[in-house]
């Protein structure tokens, strides 16, 4: 059985889909309250938890084989924070699945991700990869790029959803390989037990080197129509960025950091490796609702 947890998420609410249309054995860890019952209702065991609650995590882990965890603290805010879900989180997570012997960790952790970042979140990311690599357990990383359908909608579609011009940083001209969720979630799922992903971190993004002038280019082809653009220095604040606990601080430094190198990834080999497609930034806009688009 198949243990996913971050099932509520964009990520790993994909990564659940897929696996019930694969018919497969599937629990998903759930917070009381959370919203899971399209999941149950097609087939997938839910089991109630919480990562800050290790005791909580044990019946979860009753007959699981592999575990698929998406869970990062993210927007969210009160008690759960990168320190106590990212990093504290995922270290009971992770000794839940050494106790029970679960076969295969896969853990969705960023590209980005260093010991040292300035960003809390893929700090906390690279730490767990490191707890991982020590744990015993046989793992398999897998590490996104940007994904283009969360940055996108918060840096593009939101502020032209209010009436206000898009803010990029700096000279918005490093290019990285924005990913599409469902292709995180396409290799998440191709990696199970794969035996190209045992005890492997695997670097995945979308097929084309993109910066944030590409990005805007990409929304007025969409959209068809010219959009406005205002400029600000890193280790400014965006302006115009949902209402979230946290948010702009987080969008913000992660804008900051994304001008400070590229990621030009060749999905050539892996891409065949686990028989995946990279979306590109045009298929994926036609394939978003007009409201994330910024209409």
């Amino acid at each position: 059985m198949i243990l996913v947890v971050g099932s509520t998420g964009r990520v790993g609410g994909m990564i659940t889909r897929t696996l019930l249309g694969q018919d497969r054995q599937l629990r998903i860890l759930v917070r009381p309250g959370s919203d899971y019952r399209a999941f149950t209702a097609t087939g997938a065991e839910a089991s109630f938890g919480d990562l800050k609650d290790p005791a909580s995590l044990a019946m979860a882990f009753r007959d699981i084989d592999t575990v698929i965890t998406t869970a990062s603290a993210g927007e969210r805010g009160g008690d759960d924070t990168p320190q106590t879900v990212d990093l504290d989180g995922n270290a009971n997570l992770i000794e839940a699945a050494r106790t029970a012997g679960v076969r295969q960790f896969i853990f969705i952790s960023a590209l980005l991700a260093r010991p040292d970042h300035p960003v809390p979140v893929p700090r906390a990311k690279a730490l767990t990869e490191a707890a991982l690599h020590d744990s015993g357990l046989t793992y398999t990383i897998v590490a996104a790029n940007g994904i283009a359908d969360v940055m996108f909608p918060l840096v593009v579609g939101y502020p032209l959803s209010v009436g206000k011009p898009v803010t990029l940083v700096g000279e918005g001209r490093r290019r990285h390989t924005f990913i599409a969720a469902r292709d995180v979630a396409a290799f998440a799922t191709a990696a199970i037990d794969h035996l190209a992903a045992l005890n492997r971190r695997i670097e995945i993004g979308g097929p084309e080197a993109l910066s944030w002038r590409d990005v805007v280019a990409a929304h007025e082809r969409a959209l068809g129509c010219t959009i406005p653009v205002q400029w600000i220095a890193p280790g400014q604040l965006l302006p115009d960025l949902p209402p979230a606990p946290g948010l702009t601080q987080l969008v913000s430094g992660l804008m900051a950091a994304l001008e400070t190198f590229d990621t030009p990834l060749d999905m050539t080999e892996v891409s065949r490796t686990f028989g995946v497609t990279p979306t590109t930034i045009d298929e994926l806009l036609g394939s978003l609702p007009l409201a994330s688009r910024g209409r």
